[in-house]
C-alpha cells in the first residue's frame, strides 16, 4: 500500500506537466514511478512536498460549487495520498446549497460562484461565534457556452445573440442574427435547445452578470442564482447541463470548461467587440480575471469582474469560486484541517494543477493576500 500510494502522488508530479484534463487522470493513475524521500514520517513527492499536513485531521466535510467539482478531485487527491488519516469529503452540489449548509454549521467551508450576499453574512455570524462568513477566491475560469449542432464545429456568438438564445426570443439556429456573426458557416434550419441549472447556482448568476452587462437592452433579469427566464429546459448541475447538451441536436448550455473539455463539447466564441472573437480557455479566461479588483472589505477578498472586456484575448465570460470559511469563530474539531487543505489548494502547486483541469489560477497578487488570509483563520 505504501508503495502504491508514493507511485501515485509521483504520478500526480507527472500529470501537472500535461495539457489536458484526460491526461491529468491518466497521469494520476499511473504506477510506473516511485519516491523513497521521507519527511518526518510523511510521504513527500515533488506534487506533494509543498502539502503541509499540520493540523489535518479526521474528516473534513464541504460542500457547494459544482464549478469547481473536477478542480476539487484532484486537490482531494492530491491532498489525501500527502496526508495519511486525513479525509476531506466534498460534496458538489451547488453554490446556493453549500452557503445553506455553512450556515447551518454542517460544513467546514463551502464553495461558491458568488460571493455572499449581506444577509447571509449576517446569518454566518451565528455559526462563526466570534467572526463572520469571507470570500477566499480560490478557483477561476471560464464559463464555456457549449453547443451541439450537427454539421457546424465552429460558432461565435455576440452578448445580444446569447442573451435572445437563452431568452427564447431566437428559436431557430439558421436566424439572420446568427448568420451575420457567422459568415460561410451553412447553419442548419434547427430549433435551437437552450438547457440551464435547475437549482440555485452560481454559475447561473455569473452568466446572468455578464448579459446584463454586456447585453444590458435584451436581458433584463437580475443576475440571480436562480434560473430567471421562461422557457428551455433545465437539468442538475454543470454535470447535468453537459450531459444534456452533449446528447441533444439543436442544443445549447453553459457549463465550466472542464465539463466541455471532458464530454468534447464544442463551445462557442465571444464575439466582444475586439479583433477576433474569443475562444473558451484557461489562458483567455485568465487575461479577465487579471483585472479584477478586490470589493471585499477587511479580511473578505470578493472581486468585482469586469465581463465587458474588450481586451484581446481576455475572455469575458468567467467566474471565481469562492471557499467559504469563517474569519475567526472556526469550529475547533475542523479549523486545523481548513487550514491545512486550503493552504494547499491557495498554493502555487495547488494552483498550478488548475490550468491541466480546465481552469484558470487565481492572480499571484490576489492569491497572495488568499494564502495570508488562510494562515490566519482561527
Amino acid at each position: 500500500m505504501k508503495l502504491q500510494r508514493k507511485n501515485r502522488l509521483r504520478a500526480t508530479a507527472l500529470g501537472a506537466l500535461a495539457v489536458s484534463s484526460a491526461l491529468v487522470l491518466t497521469a494520476c493513475g499511473s504506477d510506473d514511478n516511485t519516491s523513497t524521500d521521507t519527511t518526518g514520517g510523511k510521504k513527500t513527492t515533488a506534487a506533494a512536498s509543498d502539502i503541509k499536513c499540520d493540523g489535518a485531521q479526521g474528516q473534513l466535510r464541504a460542500s457547494g460549487s459544482s464549478a469547481q467539482k473536477n478542480a476539487m478531485d484532484l486537490w482531494v487527491k492530491n491532498y489525501m495520498a500527502a496526508c495519511s488519516g486525513a479525509e476531506v469529503n466534498y460534496n458538489a452540489s451547488s453554490s446556493g446549497e453549500g452557503i445553506v449548509a455553512f450556515n447551518q454549521g454542517t460544513v467546514g467551508f463551502a464553495g461558491s460562484d458568488s460571493a455572499l450576499k449581506p444577509e447571509e453574512v449576517a446569518e454566518s455570524k451565528k455559526i462563526c461565534k466570534t467572526g463572520q462568513g469571507i470570500n477566499l477566491p480560490m478557483v477561476g475560469g471560464p464559463i464555456a457556452i457549449g453547443f451541439h449542432l450537427e454539421g457546424v464545429d465552429s460558432l461565435a456568438l455576440d452578448a445580444p445573440t446569447l442573451a435572445k438564445i437563452f431568452d427564447t426570443k431566437i428559436k431557430k439556429w439558421n436566424d439572420p442574427a446568427i448568420a451575420k456573426l457567422n459568415s460561410g458557416v451553412k447553419l442548419p434550419d434547427t430549433a435551437i435547445q437552450p438547457f440551464h441549472r435547475s437549482e440555485d447556482s452560481g454559475t447561473t448568476q455569473n452568466l446572468g452578470k455578464y448579459l446584463n452587462a454586456a447585453a444590458p437592452s435584451d436581458w433584463k433579469y437580475e443576475a440571480e442564482k436562480k434560473w430567471p427566464a421562461p422557457g428551455g429546459q433545465a437539468a442538475s448541475g454543470s454535470a447535468g447541463v453537459a450531459a444534456q447538451v452533449k446528447q441533444v441536436n439543436g442544443s445549447i448550455g453553459y457549463f465550466e470548461l472542464s465539463y466541455a473539455s471532458s464530454q468534447q463539447i464544442s463551445t462557442v466564441d465571444i464575439n466582444t467587440g475586439g479583433a477576433a472573437p474569443v475562444k473558451a480557455t484557461s489562458e483567455n479566461a485568465s487575461k479577465a480575471i487579471a483585472a479584477a479588483k478586490i470589493k471585499g472589505t477587511g479580511k473578505d477578498l470578493a472581486l468585482d469582474l469586469d465581463y465587458t472586456t474588450k481586451a484581446e484575448g481576455a475572455y469575458p465570460i468567467v467566474l471565481v469560486t469562492y471557499e467559504v470559511v469563517c474569519d475567526t469563530g472556526n469550529k475547533a474539531d475542523t479549523l486545523g484541517s481548513v487550514k491545512s487543505f486550503l493552504t494547499y489548494t491557495s498554493s502555487e502547486e495547488g494552483q498550478k494543477v488548475l490550468v491541466d483541469a480546465g481552469y484558470a489560477p487565481i492572480p499571484e497578487a490576489i492569491n497572495a493576500k488568499v494564502r495570508e488570509t488562510v494562515a490566519a483563520l482561527s
